[in-house]
């Protein structure tokens, strides 16, 4: 694997991870009884999106880890998957 594959890899990861990760420690407006006028009950009540991009760093770095070392030391690749239907 090259450095530019393995980068766009972790992107793609960091970036699917980015949305499992954001609800995680997350209060709303409407739990914190304090609604900003102009804004829906459900907006967060103080967005720390600098603590979700550590958390998701952190994350994807584990995940694109275990990729790296099963693509890599194992050997394992996308012909290793089994061929459950036949060629036409």
């Amino acid at each position: 694997m090259s450095v530019i594959s393995g980068m766009a890899i972790f992107f793609i990861i960091w970036w699917t991870s980015l949305f499992a990760m954001l609800p995680f420690g997350l209060r709303t407006q409407a739990e914190e009884n304090h609604i900003v006028r102009g804004t829906v009950a459900s907006a967060p009540a103080r967005p720390r999106i600098w603590l979700a991009f550590l958390r998701t760093t952190i994350v994807a770095t584990v995940i694109f880890g275990l990729f790296w070392f099963v693509t890599q030391k194992l050997g394992f690749g996308l012909d290793d998957i089994p061929h459950f239907f036949p060629d036409l």
